[in-house]
């Protein structure tokens, strides 16, 4: 597994080969919706990976935007991975509390600011404690590392993007929140936000693409899943959610 060949998604067994390895670096990217009533923080301090510092999505983002935990400037993003100890030369594994649910998004971060050595830890900290693997309470003390941030505009669409994909239909969207969300048909859990979906979007709801322990399906049950909700895998996608963790599901399973 080289940089130039990175697997987006790696097993908990490999993860456990590979923990002291000098390359390998862990984050815990747990965030969870106010309405779990969750606190990733507390949880990561009372319990995580051996050596995984936590990659806190909420606070690396764009200060300036009203919106929740936006892509931050590149300078800002570089600036506090290295601080977490992540450099460009290493491999980093991302993982949640969830299972499967925002270590996509770190996931997708990474590799917006340019680095592709990246991948997800499937069925994330429940199935590696589920196992009995080894867990800590002690907070690491990283070592700054040399980090560039290399944006990569290929994974990020603007507003004018999507409003152009909904009128020629060049690019099909793909919506990873629930039906009853997509379809408008209970309010959002963001007050103020209106109900709905973008025109012309398919709806794929992220708890579709995974199994009953967090893991994610088999590419052939992901590729079924896309093709059920009328995906054309010649063109080119661009996935949404409500705020843009679970997009980033989407976008991993696509990957894979």
């Amino acid at each position: 597994m080289s940089s130039n060949d990175p697997q987006s998604l790696v097993s908990t067994d490999w993860l456990a080969a590979h923990l002291d390895a000098p390359d390998v670096r862990v984050i815990d990217a747990s965030w969870y919706l106010p309405s779990a009533s969750r606190d990733a923080m507390a949880e990561y301090a009372s319990a995580h990976i051996p050596g995984a510092v936590f990659f806190d999505i909420g606070d690396i983002s764009d200060k300036d935007s009203a919106l929740p935990h936006m892509l931050p400037p590149p300078e800002m993003f570089a600036s506090r991975v290295r601080r977490l100890g992540l450099g460009n030369g290493n491999r980093i594994i991302c993982y949640d509390g969830s299972g499967l649910f925002s270590a996509a998004r770190a996931w997708w971060m990474l590799r917006a600011m340019g680095h592709r050595d990246v991948a997800v830890l499937d069925g994330g900290f429940p199935k590696w404690r589920s196992e009995g693997r080894a867990i800590e309470d002690l907070a690491p003390r990283p070592r700054e590392r040399h980090f560039i941030a290399r944006p990569d505009h290929s994974l990020v669409r603007s507003i004018e993007d999507v409003q152009q994909a909904c009128e020629t239909g060049l690019y099909q969207i793909i919506d990873a929140r629930g039906a009853e969300r997509f379809e408008g048909r209970i309010p959002e859990p963001r007050e103020g936000m209106r109900v709905g979906h973008i025109p012309g979007s398919a709806n794929v709801p992220y708890p579709s693409i995974l199994n009953g322990d967090g893991t994610l399906k088999s590419t052939q049950d992901l590729r079924a899943a896309f093709e059920s909700a009328g995906l054309d895998h010649a063109k080119p996608v661009i996935t949404t959610g409500g705020s843009g963790v679970t997009a980033c599901m989407l976008m991993l399973a696509l990957e894979l």
